[in-house]
């Protein structure tokens, strides 16, 4: 489920907390690692609880209304597509999703308000009435609703970002990643048939389909143990490739991932450089000042060359190319 991108955005958070933090212990910094890697999967499995709650509320409003005392005809006999949907039924009947969200004690009762808005936004939106109209149904077109539900309602929205801010510090960052790896698991559900809750780490999901691939976790780990080890260097390094106006305006956040750059660099001899560059750069472009990523850029750039005349940097395998 994680790939490497958001594994180097999850070390980043820890070494700046440490940063900001000298009292935090390369042990406490890899168990708040852990931590923040399992709340994403965490963060997957209660979005996706959002189908079978959603189905509950519409399934409640259609009974609520044939009992009514004088029902009208469309609500004697109403449409029932959305409430017989495919996708809902396969993750209520499915024991390992049920298992889960119970040991997690997940759900969206206490959020019924979020889910009552939804529904009536919904019924509001052209995708779901040209959905409702068919006149055929399918897992297929099930998924397709879904997918399109979690596209255009989930993403940029503030009471979805309230609540589960609420429930969890580790979610503030990682709603769009997880809405991805639901939308991958709604496809897969489209051509299986079943739910099939994700392996952590990218990695481990390429080995079980016989791939070969690195440990992610190894790797994330290692990153974050390497940067520990090396951060005073590093930080006299930067600091006597500055300018004394540089760096008065260096920001910790560029710190951090510059130093990070150089630990990857020196202690993962299978990544090309450019790969390791381009990495933090990219992250810098979120995390960081307007100006963060090209100084990112240019000095680790700088840095990495120096270390490898130095032979302090020596890439072998796929990090030559």
């Amino acid at each position: 489920m994680l790939n490497r991108r958001i594994l180097r955005i999850k070390a980043f958070k820890v070494l700046y907390q440490a940063a900001e933090n000298s009292d935090l212990s390369l042990k406490e910094a890899l168990e708040s690692l852990i931590v923040s890697c399992e709340a994403s999967r965490d963060l997957y499995l209660y979005m996706l609880g959002v189908i079978p709650a959603l189905t509950a509320e519409a399934s409640r409003r259609i009974e609520s209304a044939r009992a009514k005392f004088n029902p009208t005809p469309e609500e004697l006999n109403p449409n029932l597509k959305f409430v017989k949907n495919a996708v809902s039924a396969l993750l209520a009947s499915d024991p390992d999703f049920a298992r889960l969200n119970e040991k997690k004690k997940f759900s969206w009762a206490q959020n019924d308000a979020f889910i009552n808005t939804l529904w009536e936004t919904l019924k509001t939106r052209e995708y779901f009435a040209k959905y409702m109209a068919s006149g055929s149904s399918s897992l297929q077109e099930d998924v397709s609703l879904w997918k399109t539900v979690f596209v255009e309602e989930f993403e940029d929205n503030d009471e979805l970002q309230a609540i589960l801010e609420d429930i969890s510090i580790h979610w503030a960052d990682d709603l769009a990643y997880c809405l991805g790896a639901c939308i991958r698991s709604l496809d897969g559900m489209a051509r299986t048939g079943r739910w099939d809750y994700p392996q952590l780490y990218q990695s481990d999901a390429l080995a079980a389909q016989g791939k070969d691939a690195d440990s992610d976790s190894a790797f994330v780990r290692n990153l974050v143990t390497a940067a520990y080890a090396g951060r005073e260097e590093y930080a006299k390094l930067i600091s006597a490739s500055v300018s004394k106006w540089d760096l008065d305006r260096l920001c910790t956040s560029d710190i951090v991932l510059v130093s990070m750059g150089l630990a990857e660099a020196r202690s993962f001899p299978e990544i090309p450089v450019k790969v390791t560059i381009n990495e933090y750069v990219e992250i810098a472009k979120y995390y960081s000042t307007p100006r963060s990523s090209a100084f990112v850029n240019g000095l680790l750039d700088r840095l990495i060359r120096e270390y490898t005349a130095e032979g302090k940097i020596v890439k072998s395998g796929k990090g030559l190319i």
